[in-house]
């Protein structure tokens, strides 16, 4: 009998051991994974967006259309674009943050302008003859829009400036930057490759 209870006390040891060692060894095993998932988990655009001072929508916005002449006499309507991601710069020349801005905004355009990408320099309430010389005593080549009477900004809500819009390739505002940024940069760029890809 007391054999008995002996060789049952040593199955059971032998199974408590066995039950650890498969537990400690699950552990080991899921441990990393669950390091490696945390470390490959790539940040969505809209963080990236956050990440370069632009205010990203909870919820997208339908933009109201409207259509704006180029410098050059042509015309562009805004629903035109869908199916590119576009930026809405409002500016004007005598404003000190839109001028320091310009060059890296038309590097910007310059560097994206074949990959789906539409960039528009939106001029509010200046003479057209005030602008185009602007632009041209700089060699800006990103493409400037006249709103003359300034009803598409205020119809944009644009307070200050520079303001800048982002919309995706649905047609759907996703994000508002107020004040100005270097557009030319490694970041900037990474974030809208990112929106570009469709990864948001």
């Amino acid at each position: 009998m007391a054999k008995l209870e002996k060789k049952q006390k040593t199955i059971i040891f032998s199974l408590g051991i066995l039950v650890f060692l498969l537990l400690a060894a699950g552990f080991i095993f899921l441990l990393p994974q669950a390091e490696s998932d945390d470390r490959q988990a790539p940040e969505t655009v809209a963080s990236l967006l956050r990440g370069i001072g632009i205010q990203v929508s909870n919820q997208p916005v339908q933009p109201l259309d409207f259509t704006l002449q180029l410098l050059d006499g042509d015309s562009v309507t805004l629903s035109s674009l869908k199916g590119n991601v576009v930026l809405l710069n409002f500016w004007a020349t005598w404003c000190p943050s839109c001028r320091q801005e310009k060059p890296s905004l038309n590097a910007f355009y310059q560097h994206f302008q074949n990959q789906g990408l539409e960039v528009f320099s939106i001029n509010l309430r200046e003479n057209p003859d005030d602008v185009r010389q602007f632009v041209q005593s700089n060699g800006y080549t990103l493409p400037v829009l006249l709103d003359l009477d300034g009803s598409v900004g205020s119809t944009y809500g644009v307070r200050s400036i520079p303001t800048t819009f982002i919309i995706d390739q649905s047609g759907m505002i996703i994000g508002r930057l107020v004040g100005s940024i270097n557009w030319d940069s490694p970041q900037v760029f990474e974030v809208f490759e990112a929106l570009l890809n469709n990864t948001l």
